[in-house]
């Protein structure tokens, strides 16, 4: 229970990254929401576990580990994604942590030799199946680039990647001094080019961008990341599978804000994935 508990506030977090980030970069350029977002959270996050918490600093060896893994997943990911979502909606930013769960079983059982069952390979395959139904109409309907679409998929290889070879190092810091380190590593590398580009004109600091860099920093970058880290060390191959879930929340949120239909395909797709990650977790 423990684990389906997480795993289902892990998706509803995660599934509303898409909405909150194309809220935030109508207001704002883009470089400078990410390390708005990046630099908070990497002072939470530090300020806990160095502060209060008393924490060592990082070994030499763990920094390596920590600086590809900042690079990987916090710094090329958020990057690609964040202008993606200025050329595709957000319906369509969800399609892409759909094909994380595949591209990190598939980088797992070439990097880690992990044998995979065939019923993990049948519930990926459903998961797949579901996401594509729900967005069907969506895409039937949708403006979206080429550079968008190549962004996208940029992100979600960057973050698989980044994901298994989390998996691969043998960690001796805290899961939240581990977030908080990739998170600065991300922000500090981003930062020159948010200085460079920087277009008082572009930005406008009103509420929607207060609340935007509120929820990507609270709810996702610290709360999300950190039952993702929790999930990938409790069952590291099936961890992927929550990810499913995260584009059906992206919808729900999508309907609720902009007021995209939910239809028979959304419905339907909704329970093919419920039932590839039931099978799954079995």
């Amino acid at each position: 229970m423990k684990k389906l508990l997480a795993g289902l506030i892990f998706a509803a977090l995660w599934g509303s990254g898409a909405m909150a980030t194309k809220l935030g970069i109508k207001v704002v350029q883009p470089f400078l929401l990410i390390n708005a977002r990046f630099l908070l959270a990497a002072l939470l996050m530090l300020g806990i576990t160095l502060g209060f918490k008393k924490e060592r600093l990082p070994k030499a060896g763990e920094w390596k580990a920590l600086l590809i893994c900042g690079i990987l997943s916090m710094g090329i990911y958020p990057t690609a994604f964040v202008f993606a979502m200025k050329n595709v909606t957000a319906g369509i930013g969800t399609l892409g942590s759909a094909a994380c769960p595949l591209l990190i079983s598939v980088l797992n059982a070439l990097w880690l030799r992990q044998k995979i069952s065939w019923q993990v390979w049948l519930a990926l395959l459903l998961g797949l199946l579901g996401v594509a139904t729900a967005i069907y109409p969506l895409l039937l309907q949708a403006q979206a680039t080429l550079g968008g679409v190549m962004l996208l998929a940029l992100s979600m290889l960057c973050y698989a990647i980044g994901t298994v070879y989390y998996q691969r190092v043998d960690w001796q810091l805290t899961r939240m001094s581990i977030n908080g380190w990739q998170v600065l590593v991300g922000g500090v590398c981003l930062l020159p080019f948010t200085l460079v580009g920087y277009q008082a004109q572009a930005n406008t600091y009103e509420l929607t961008f207060y609340l935007s860099v509120f929820w990507l920093v609270v709810p996702i970058s610290i709360v999300a990341v950190q039952i993702w880290l929790y999930l990938l060390k409790a069952e590291p191959t099936k961890a992927s599978l929550w990810l499913f879930l995260c584009p059906i929340f992206g919808f729900l949120y999508s309907n609720l804000m902009t007021h995209e239909p939910i239809t028979l395909y959304t419905v339907i797709g909704t329970s093919l994935v419920l039932i590839g990650l039931y099978i799954g977790k079995r």
